[in-house]
């Protein structure tokens, strides 16, 4: 008996068929590619984010997915990577070397914290961490990098973009705007350099997919690529294939968002077990005239205090269809405690300088019907 060729194997013989091209983008799933016999071949590997090359340096997936996220972000270019902290990341690491100084809030996501309280000053970085209000305070002519988040995580508190670019004319500005993304906020628009997104939420939106996304001028996201290239944290074909795929529905998925959080907001400040709301939509919000100014919607996003942490245990045990996981922007509504769940490596004097109460609850409101949620909530609500 012939035994099989490994070699006919390794290199089928595919005839060519008739048909037409594929509406729908295929799938790369390949680590590598076969280059042309020619100096073009050295071209292509000295290229940035060649898309046809080896995976960790770029993909035709991760390429579409970029054009469409630039496009989205009013940006040159786009960084696509492997998760939101990877896109942080690269961000931050392309920009400081020791000795630079770094202005960043108090109030941050929890992995974002550790890197700039612990990584960056291990690598002789100095990192001035102040209360979000007082950042364009803190910046000085030395400053050489600006880091904000806007709304912050958890507290939903804004930083004043065009305030911060104002104060740091020479510095480079880097804000994260996973809360409130492009449908809501475009961050470039107030003289941003660089922004980054966790486009594990509200991009792609269906909680399927980790990724991570660095926009800004070209030069910029150029050298954020040269780090990433090094780190290696890649957003491998079919992740960038499914978040391009949840980026069609984006606009339509924000509109919604943005209503119902508004309405389930709204229905949280009026009821009496619920001692605050935190949504930059409610006009009792302290900085509610910014978000006018700053955002075209609020989103889906929310955090409630109700009387203790033993409270916010009870409410988040009794909730039938919000569903308790951290992360965030999905289809689903998430609800999560903030200080015991997603701060959990954070000390607690720490966590009182990010302004997370421990009787503070975290809500992403889905695109379920808008009275479902609020009956869930209310039920909830009615075991305090």
């Amino acid at each position: 008996m012939e035994r099989p060729s490994m070699t006919r194997l390794l290199h089928p013989s595919v005839p060519a068929q008739p048909g037409g091209t594929p509406v729908a983008s295929p799938i790369f799933q390949t680590s590598t590619y076969e280059l042309p016999r020619s100096p073009v071949a050295a071209e292509i590997a000295a290229a940035v984010a060649p898309t046809g090359y080896y995976t960790r340096y770029g993909s035709p997936n991760a390429r579409e997915a970029e054009v469409m996220l630039a496009d989205l972000d009013g940006a040159e270019a786009a960084l696509l990577v492997g998760s939101g902290m990877a896109a942080i990341s690269a961000a931050l690491l392309s920009n400081v070397r020791a000795g630079t100084e770094v202005v960043a809030q108090t109030s941050h996501y929890t992995a974002a914290l550790t890197l700039l309280r612990t990584v960056l000053p291990s690598y002789g970085v100095d990192v001035l961490l102040v209360p979000q209000e007082s950042i364009a305070d803190a910046v000085s002519p030395s400053t050489g990098v600006v880091y904000v988040e806007t709304p912050s995580n958890p507290t939903m508190a804004l930083t004043d973009l065009a305030a911060v670019r104002a104060a740091a004319p020479h510095a480079i500005v880097v804000a994260d705007n996973t809360f409130a993304t492009p449908y809501n906020t475009r961050p470039i628009d107030f003289g941003v350099d660089l922004v980054v997104q966790s486009a594990t939420k509200y991009l792609n939106g269906h909680s399927d997919v980790t990724a991570g996304v660095v926009t800004g001028s070209a030069d910029l996201v150029a050298r954020a690529w040269e780090t990433a290239r090094v780190l290696g944290p890649v957003c491998h074909p079919f992740e960038a294939w499914l978040l391009a795929r949840g980026l069609r529905t984006f606009p339509l998925r924000m509109a919604r968002h943005n209503t119902s959080g508004l309405a389930v907001a709204r229905f949280l400040a009026g009821h009496p077990a619920v001692d605050a709301v935190h949504y930059p939509g409610l006009a009792t919000h302290p900085q509610h005239d910014l978000a006018r100014r700053q955002m075209a919607g609020h989103g889906g996003m929310l955090s409630f205090t109700v009387g203790s942490a033993e409270a916010a245990a009870r409410v988040l045990g009794s909730t039938k269809l919000a569903r308790n996981a951290v992360s965030l922007g999905g289809t689903e509504t998430l609800i999560t405690h903030p200080a015991s769940l997603v701060f959990a490596h954070q000390s607690p004097a720490e966590l009182a300088a990010s302004g997370v109460d421990p009787a503070l609850l975290r809500l992403s409101v889905g695109l379920e019907e808008p009275e479902d949620i609020i009956a869930d909530l209310d039920q909830s609500l009615s075991t305090l």
